[in-house]
């Protein structure tokens, strides 16, 4: 008997397949900094107890992407494991916010799956869900990744079933924590370095956010491990070197981050990550590239039942080894 696990291949994937993910994860302040670390990330919500208290919060939260590393990372053993790529994202939402102290599990079902014509692999739709140690969604999201075949040439046939994804969250769906104060943000500003709110943003408008950030090996195979994301095409460069890339992908969500991280610089007052309409990884990035950003504005929405803040709805780019300005 082979106790060692290989991971699931595309065959192996069954639509209404429910997987509950290994490994519980309690969250530490040490999680936080080391996010910061990787990433630059600047929100004060995140990195200031004294802050995120003066806005009605228990203590400083846990960055939006970090909880969502968090529990994508717990899929992969089940999900992407085998993957050639992780390709996109649908309907991503936020919920309660995590603290330092809070314990996340996953658990992700099958909803689709498609096989390509090559016979190499196929695609592979999954909805996954976090929850804390009390049971409340922190996020919830659908994501397709390509997945090699055990059998290469396709020899098991599979009837394809792809998945309507929703093209958008709708605002009502927006998760606005019920503590959350803003009575004495227009005094902590200074907090933020950012003299921008919602009213100042307008549609159409677009934020080139100057900086640019080179990504070294160092810092996608530490943010991996942190995350316990294990796909091979992350850590194994034996067995990438006889890839067509020949050399190790950087995990696209770590390019996310750096990009959100970036887009700091224009967005300052922006108080969390609501919700992702879509998402995709248009093209691999790799050790020695450099991320540049910019955010384009494409609506601007009230909250129901909140008169002092409202939801921009934005896409955010980024690119690489070329200054979008």
């Amino acid at each position: 008997m082979t106790k060692p696990r290989v991971g699931n291949y595309f065959e192996d994937f069954v639509v209404g397949t429910r997987l509950a993910h290994a490994v519980p994860r309690t969250l530490h302040g040490g999680d936080l900094a080391l996010y910061i670390g990787l990433t630059g990330d600047r929100k004060p919500l995140s990195s200031s107890t004294e802050f995120a208290r003066s806005l009605g919060m228990a203590r400083e939260v846990v960055h939006d992407l970090l909880a969502f590393h968090l529990i994508f990372g717990k899929s992969v053993a089940d999900i992407s494991v085998n993957a050639v790529a992780n390709l996109g994202y649908a309907g991503v939402i936020f919920g309660a916010p995590v603290y330092p102290g809070d314990t996340l599990t996953a658990e992700s079902e099958v909803i689709g799956r498609r096989a390509l014509s090559n016979g190499k692999a196929g695609i592979v739709y999954v909805t996954t869900r976090g929850t804390n140690q009390r049971g409340q969604e922190v996020v919830r999201f659908h994501r397709w990744v390509m997945v090699h075949r055990r059998e290469l040439g396709g020899g098991t046939t599979v009837e394809d079933l792809v998945p309507a994804l929703p093209e958008e969250v709708g605002v009502a769906e927006l998760v606005v924590p019920e503590s959350l104060n803003l009575q004495r943000f227009s005094d902590l500003t200074w907090a933020t370095g950012g003299a921008w709110v919602w009213d100042d943003y307008q549609v159409g408008e677009r934020l080139d956010h100057v900086d640019g950030m080179t990504i070294d090996e160092s810092d996608h195979t530490t943010a991996t491990r942190l995350y316990h994301n294990t796909a091979k095409v992350h850590f194994n460069q034996h067995q990438m070197t006889a890839s067509r890339h020949g050399r190790r992908l950087i995990y696209g969500g770590h390019v996310i981050s750096v990009a959100y991280a970036l887009s700091h610089n224009g967005l300052e007052n922006v108080l969390r990550m609501a919700a992702w309409n879509r998402g995709a990884h248009a093209n691999p990035t790799f050790a020695g590239d450099t991320i540049y950003a910019w955010t384009e504005v494409l609506a601007r929405e009230e909250i129901p039942g909140r008169r002092d803040l409202g939801a921009l709805r934005l896409r955010l780019v980024a690119v690489n080894n070329v200054d979008p300005r």
